[in-house]
Parts: C-alpha cells; sequence; structure tokens
C-alpha cells in the first residue's frame, strides 16, 4: 500500500500553499508574461525562488513555458486548462478576503461576526 493515498483536497492544498504559488498563478491569469513581468507584477519575490516555483508549476502542468527565438531569447509563461481552472479559487480567496479581512493597526484580523 502507499504511503499516502490519493486526498485531493489534502494535494491541492499542498501545491497551492507554498509561499508565491498563488501569487504567480492570479499574476498569469491575465494571459502569458515574461519573467520579469511575473517578478513585477508578484513583487517582493526573489528571482531564484521565483524560478524555483515556476519550475515546480511547470513540473505539476500548472503553467507552462516557452521560449522564444528571438535574440536575445526571450521566455514567457502561460497557465495550462489546469491553471486556468484555478481562477475560480483564486477569486473565491479573494472575496473571503474583501468579506473577511479588515487591517487593524497594521496587521489583518478577520472582521468578527456572530455566527447563527
Amino acid at each position: 500500500m502507499a504511503d499516502h493515498d490519493f486526498c485531493p483536497v489534502h494535494d491541492a492544498i499542498n501545491l497551492l500553499q507554498e509561499k508565491w504559488t498563488l501569487h504567480i498563478i492570479r499574476a498569469l491569469l491575465p494571459g502569458p508574461a515574461g519573467f520579469n513581468e511575473l517578478r513585477r507584477a508578484v513583487g517582493g519575490v526573489n528571482a531564484a525562488t521565483l524560478s524555483q516555483r515556476l519550475e515546480h508549476l511547470e513540473r505539476m502542468r500548472i503553467v507552462e513555458k516557452t521560449v522564444h527565438s528571438t535574440m536575445p531569447p526571450r521566455t514567457s509563461y502561460c497557465l495550462t486548462g489546469a491553471g486556468v481552472a484555478l481562477q475560480q479559487v483564486v477569486e473565491a480567496i479573494d472575496r473571503w478576503g474583501r468579506d473577511h479581512l479588515e487591517e487593524q493597526d497594521g496587521h489583518l484580523r478577520a472582521v468578527a461576526e456572530i455566527a447563527h
């Protein structure tokens, strides 16, 4: 028996929880982008980490890399069908954040509500 039984929720969370992963996916939702464009769009990520995350997302078939035969050579990244399908996840997280988070004294906190 395998050490790990397939659990879609567990496995998806493990993939998406890696720092910068959802930021990269969100930055690619409008369309293809080059490495430096992505780095600016994500903001705060160093080049080595971005490169590592992109390689991992390629292996997971979430992102596709294209090397253009121009001078100098140019590389672009785009989402695969599986990556585009994450748009609903990104939008749901965005909606939840807008509805349930607020900034107080420079710290994010959940908006206090009484659940009925």
